[in-house]
C-alpha cells in the first residue's frame, strides 16, 4: 500500500479524534437540559412546605388544647361539698368523710412524710390538736406515703394526729392537692402542699394552696375557731 492510501484510511470519520470528543459534549448538554426540566420550582417548594408545616402544627396545637379541656377535672372551690373518701389510715383503720359529719374538719395534705417541711407541720398540728378539738374541730393528715411510711413518720416524732394514706392520688386529686410541680427546671406531678377546712355542714369553708409551713397552722385553727357552726 502507498504512503497516500495509508494517509487517507487514517483520517476516516470513524476513527477521528474529533468525532470522539463531540460525542460526551453532546451527552452533557441533553443531561443538563433534562435536568433543569425536571428540576421543580425553589420558591413554590419551600412554600409548599412551610405551609405544611404550618397546618401540621396548628392541627396539633388545636388537638393538645381539646385534649386538656376533655381531661381537666374541675377545681374544688369554697363553698361547695367536700368531696367523698375512703382511705386506710394509721393504726390499720379506715377514714371517711362521714365519719366527721356534723363537725368541721382540717385536712392538710403533705409531699412527703419525714421530710423537714412536713415533719414542721405535722408537728405543728399535733402540738394544736388539743386546741382544734376545743374548737369542735378535727384534724387528718393526708399524703400518697405508704400505711407503713405513715406510721414510722408518726412512731418517730410522736405524732398524735391520723395520717391518711392515698397512694392512688384519689383524694388528692380531688382535693386540688395533685398537680404540676417544678423543681430545678423539670416539670413533673406530685403533692402540692395544700390544706383544706370543712365546715360541719359538709362543705369547704377555707382553702390554703401553695401553704408555707410556718405559722400555718395557727392560721387555720384561727379560722376553724371563727367559723360558725351549722344550723
Amino acid at each position: 500500500m502507498s504512503k497516500k492510501s495509508r494517509k487517507k484510511s487514517s483520517k476516516t470519520p470513524s476513527g477521528s479524534p474529533t468525532a470522539k470528543k463531540k460525542a460526551p459534549k453532546t451527552r452533557a448538554t441533553t443531561q443538563t437540559k433534562t435536568a433543569k426540566t425536571q428540576r421543580p420550582p425553589a420558591s413554590k417548594s419551600i412554600a409548599t412546605i412551610a405551609k405544611t408545616a404550618l397546618h401540621e402544627a396548628a392541627s396539633k396545637q388545636l388537638k393538645s388544647s381539646k385534649s386538656a379541656r376533655s381531661t381537666a377535672k374541675p377545681v374544688l372551690t369554697e363553698g361547695q361539698k367536700a368531696p367523698p373518701f375512703r382511705l386506710r389510715r394509721d393504726g390499720g383503720g379506715v377514714a371517711t368523710l362521714s365519719d366527721y359529719a356534723g363537725q368541721k374538719l382540717v385536712l392538710f395534705f403533705y409531699p412527703r412524710a419525714d421530710t423537714p417541711g412536713c415533719t414542721r407541720e405535722a408537728i405543728d398540728f399535733t402540738r394544736l390538736a388539743g386546741a382544734f378539738a376545743d374548737a369542735g374541730t378535727a384534724v387528718l393528715g393526708v399524703s400518697a406515703d405508704s400505711l407503713k411510711a405513715q406510721e414510722k413518720f408518726r412512731d418517730k416524732h410522736g405524732l398524735g394526729v391520723p395520717l391518711i394514706s392515698d397512694e392512688r392520688h384519689e383524694m388528692l386529686e380531688a382535693y386540688g392537692a395533685w398537680g404540676k410541680k417544678s423543681m430545678y427546671g423539670r416539670s413533673f406531678l406530685g403533692i402540692l402542699r395544700t390544706t383544706v377546712l370543712v365546715g360541719s355542714d359538709g362543705k369547704v369553708a377555707r382553702i390554703w394552696r401553695n401553704v408555707r409551713v410556718d405559722g400555718h397552722a395557727d392560721q387555720v385553727l384561727e379560722a376553724a375557731r371563727s367559723l360558725q357552726p351549722a344550723r
